[in-house]
């Protein structure tokens, strides 16, 4: 998983930061040191006394009769000052670095004003005491792992100035249990909130288009999820080891779902792809013990090895596809395909019947057919259909979706 490859790059970041953190002039004024700018009058701050607890950067200082504007927290700045608790930081600096307060453990309380734009790599990750966080709305940037492993943070409010969140932004911050996404937002980049357990429901708004590489997984407690019509590509692992996911909605704009997008889910019962997805990745449901029946548009062409791997409680496969695509036979491992039925185009049974790993289902029978019962009560025949990649049930003259409701 992502998390891991970033903790060891924190690790990487400590060591490095040891050795060159402090490798150019600074001075001292108070209890803070700084880097200055005397071309342009600015002052960068560069780290502080070991013995000061409560931190308040200014706005500006006086050094030699010269005054100097505070602009920037640099590289390093405060990381693994433990002994930090709280810190005020002043409403001229713009710009927060890289690592400027990794592992920050005793980290309780920061301010940060709405001049500040971006906040570097790393910024704040392993503040393990951070029970919460308000990003101003100047921020249009937060950076790689900005937040990672804050472990105390229980919600967080990114301001609609933000159109990024980056790599690995929020993995790791397993007390984190809302989060709100504004509608700037364009992307969810590579494992952004990966490892979040104790999130039980995002939206994610229609402003985005991409979700990245295991943004979501490991998201233990997620229960659903609302994915908007503007995503054209779930990326792979996108939501992978989501236990608690009961219910998706996918979206007829996207065209592709990664590898093992949703692999491990195995509370989802049941999964209607759209009409719109031309290609289903590699173990995209594998382990999805859970999932009763799916449904494959006509438009897919392409079933990644092992997509419903281990998927065994499958009791029906749709396949509208008038040609069968060509499958690993590992695609449906584990399935019991002597009593899961796979409904298929009644003119293409045959064609079915020949195919590869495909003619190894027991029971292919037409679409037509598909769930035909009797309603209790009465004897009027019920058929279940999927149209648009939706189920409905015909009953008689009328058409009712699965919760009972007419369809006009």
């Amino acid at each position: 998983m992502r998390k891991k490859l970033f903790t060891l790059l924190l690790a990487v970041a400590a060591s490095v930061g040891t050795m060159f953190a402090w490798d150019y002039e600074w001075v001292r004024i108070g209890d803070l040191y700084y880097h200055l700018d005397a071309t342009n009058h600015t002052a960068e701050v560069a780290g502080k006394r070991d013995e000061s607890r409560e931190i308040i950067i200014p706005s500006s200082i006086t050094y030699n009769s010269v005054s100097y504007s505070v602009t920037s927290i640099g590289e390093r700045a405060f990381y693994y000052c433990s002994g930090l608790t709280s810190v005020t930081i002043g409403n001229s600096v713009t710009s927060i670095g890289e690592y400027a307060f990794l592992g920050c453990t005793d980290l309780t309380s920061v301010t940060i004003p709405n001049s500040v734009t971006s906040i570097g790599l790393g910024a704040f990750g392993g503040c393990t005491g951070l029970t919460s966080v308000t990003i101003p709305n100047s921020v249009t940037s937060i950076g790689e792992g900005a937040f990672a492993d804050c472990t105390g943070l229980t919600s967080v409010t990114i301001p609609n100035s933000v159109t990024s969140i980056g790599d690995d932004a929020f993995s790791g911050c397993t007390g984190l249990t809302s989060v709100t996404i504004p509608n700037s937002v364009t992307s969810i980049k590579a494992g952004a909130f990966e490892g979040c357990r104790s999130l039980t429901s995002v939206t994610i708004p229609n402003s985005v288009t991409s979700i990245g590489w295991e943004a979501f997984a490991d998201c233990t407690g997620l229960t659903s999820v609302t994915i908007p019509n503007s995503v054209t590509s779930i990326g792979p692992d996108a939501f992978n080891g989501c236990t608690g996911l009961t219910s998706v909605t996918i979206p007829n704009s996207v065209t592709s779902i990664g590898g093992g997008a949703f692999a491990y889910c195995s509370g989802l019962t049941s999964v209607t792809i759209p009409n719109s997805v031309t290609s289903i990745g590699a173990s995209a449901f594998s382990y999805c013990t859970g999932l009763t029946s799916v449904t494959i548009p006509n438009s897919v062409t392409s079933i990644g090895a092992s997509a419903f791997y281990y998927c065994y409680s499958l009791s029906s496969v749709t396949n509208f596809a008038n040609t069968p695509q060509e499958i690993d036979s590992d695609v449906f491992y584990n399935v019991d395909k002597a009593t899961c039925v796979l409904y298929v185009p009644a003119g293409s049974i045959s064609a079915y019947k020949s195919a590869n790993q495909w003619k190894d289902f027991t029971n292919i029978l037409p679409i037509s057919q598909q769930g035909v019962e009797e309603v209790q009560g009465n004897n009027v025949q019920c058929t279940k259909i999927v149209h648009n990649g939706q189920i409905y049930i015909l009953r008689g003259d009328k058409t009712y979706t699965l919760q009972g409701q007419e369809v006009k």
